[in-house]
Parts: C-alpha cells; structure tokens; sequence
C-alpha cells in the first residue's frame, strides 16, 4: 500500500478560488476541512487521485506550502507565483499555471513624495526580501529591506522605510493608507507546484499535474 499524498493548500484567498478546481481534480477534502472554527491543520480527503490511492491535505501559510513541498514533505501543494519566485527552490518545480489568484507585487511610496532620480540606497519594508533587492538592483539601487510579515502600509508613517513592497489587487489598502503604487515588480498567479523528485518517482504525482494542467486547458478553451 502506497502511502498517502500529501497536498499542502495555503490558508486564505487563493485557497477559495482553487477549492472548485481542486474538487474537479478529484481532490475532495472531508467535511471538518470546511469548518471554520476547525484548528486542525491536516485533513483526509474523500477521494484521492485515483481510486486505490489516498490523500491528505494539509492546511498552511503560503511561504510555508513551499517548504513542505521544497523539502518534499508535501508532494503536490498550490501557492501563489510570488511565493515560487520569492524562494527559488531547487527540488521545487511550478508546472502548471492555474489561472486564479490573480494580483501583483508592486512598489508603493506616500503620496505626495514620488517622483524624482531614485537614490542609491533605499529603505523598504517587505515579506519579499529576496524580489525586493533584485528589483532595485537592476535600478542600480541598493535596497535596505526591513522584513514585515503585515502592516505592510504602517511603515512609511512610522519611518520604517520610505517604500513597501507588498501584494496590490484593487489598490484599495494603498489608497486608505496614503500610499501611491508606483511600479510593478510581477504580475501573480496561483501555481500548481510539485516535488521534483516526487514527480520522478511517483506516477499519482504525474497524474495529478496532466488533471489540473487538462482542467486550465478546458477553462481556457470555453
């Protein structure tokens, strides 16, 4: 007997938009997944991908489905593009692009003060330390990121840094804040994500890619 798959889900927007999908996939959590209140964190799954195999969820933050997937932990797993991009991982491939979770990762500033030749060195608060100084470096920029996991738009006021890096989807946050996007660093995406080696090795892995990567194409082609 196989032993289960294990398919990491990040807590959240991207996790709503992809449970139908996911349920097309054949991937179907129990019921006690659906509870709010619930605290666990791994759930078994009606079915898995095929009928003799099975399947549990496992329910983290984003940069965390990664990880799991990276270190081989998580076989199969669903994140967002910045997160892949963010990390890089080696043992951690992106095959398939789901079409949802749709944002940006963009430069925001306080109104008022953009404009003008960028300095050499910048202060920027960010959970995206490693985007962050390579989008400045190819400014000529250095960049000073100050690591922040939210509150992103706190900082400028506070005089933590004179920027943010952060994810931008209507803009709103930004506006409330006093804060002005002023460049786009990656337009995002969620991404079907696997374990290389797992993809290798494991043929219910490689199925679950050719379902998911059929299910976009049939969406695309409506």
């Amino acid at each position: 007997m196989p032993r289960p798959l294990t398919f990491a889900v990040p807590k959240g927007r991207i996790l709503d938009e992809a449970l139908p999908l996911m349920t097309r996939a054949g991937v179907v959590p129990e019921a006690e997944f659906h509870d709010k209140k619930s605290r666990a964190l791994s759930f078994a799954c009606e079915n898995g991908a095929g009928e003799d195999s099975q399947m549990r969820l496992i329910r983290v933050r984003a940069f965390d489905v990664a990880t799991f997937v990276a270190h081989g932990a998580a076989q199969v797993g669903i994140v967002g593009s910045d997160v892949v991009e963010e990390f890089a991982y080696p043992d951690l491939y992106a095959p398939v692009d789901l079409d949802i979770g749709h944002c940006r990762l963009s430069v925001a500033e306080p109104e008022g003060q953009t404009g003008g030749p960028l300095p050499s060195h910048l202060r920027i608060a960010s959970k995206y330390p490693n985007l962050t100084r390579r989008h400045f470096e190819k400014l000529g920029v250095q960049a000073e990121v100050v690591k922040l996991n939210g509150a992103m738009e706190l900082a400028p006021s506070l005089g933590l840094s004179s920027r943010i890096v952060d994810l931008v989807s209507t803009g709103r946050t930004l506006k409330e804040n006093g804060l002005v996007e002023t460049s786009r660093i990656l337009d995002i995406s969620a991404r079907l994500i696997v374990n290389r080696a797992a993809l290798k090795t494991d043929e219910r892995v490689a199925a679950l890619v050719e379902r998911f990567r059929a299910l976009v194409a049939e969406k695309a082609a409506a």
